[in-house]
C-alpha cells in the first residue's frame, strides 16, 4: 500500500504541471501571432497600457502614432493586443456623443468614463479657480 502512494502521489502533483504548461505555451502561441500579424493601420494597446495607431511595421519593432504627428517606435513584444474595430468604433461614438452631451460634473465625468479635451480641463480648472475666489 505504501509503495503505491509515492507514485500516486508523484502523478497528483505533476500532472496539473503539465497541463498548466500546455495551457501557457498555448497562450504564448496565439501573442506571437498576434504579433507577427501586425499591419500598417492596427489600433494597437503595449503592454505599458500606451493606445497607438500602427504606421509602420519591421522586423522586430513597430511603430506606433500616439498623438497627431507623434511616432515612437516598439518592439513587437511591447504590443499586448490589437484593438478590435469594434471597440474603436465604440470609443469613437463615445467620444463623439460626449462631446454633444457633456456631462455637468466631473463625478459624472470619471462615472461615464468620457475623457476630457485640453480646452475643457483648461475651462474646469479656471472655473474651479474663481470658484475658489
Amino acid at each position: 500500500m505504501i509503495d503505491l502512494l509515492f507514485p500516486l502521489l508523484l502523478v497528483l502533483l505533476l500532472v496539473p504541471m503539465f497541463l498548466g504548461i500546455r495551457r501557457q505555451k498555448r497562450e504564448a502561441e496565439k501573442v506571437a501571432a498576434m504579433q507577427d500579424g501586425l499591419k500598417v493601420g492596427d489600433s494597437v494597446i503595449t503592454t505599458s497600457g500606451l493606445w497607438g495607431t500602427v504606421v509602420d511595421v519591421d522586423e522586430d519593432t513597430v511603430d506606433l502614432e500616439i498623438a497627431e504627428d507623434v511616432v515612437t517606435t516598439w518592439l513587437r513584444q511591447a504590443i499586448r493586443e490589437v484593438r478590435v474595430e469594434e471597440q474603436a468604433a465604440e470609443s469613437t461614438t463615445e467620444s463623439a456623443t460626449a462631446e454633444t452631451t457633456a456631462p455637468e460634473t466631473t463625478a459624472d465625468r470619471a462615472a461615464s468614463g468620457v475623457e476630457e479635451s485640453a480646452d475643457q480641463t483648461e475651462n474646469r480648472l479656471n472655473d474651479n479657480r474663481l470658484n475658489k475666489d
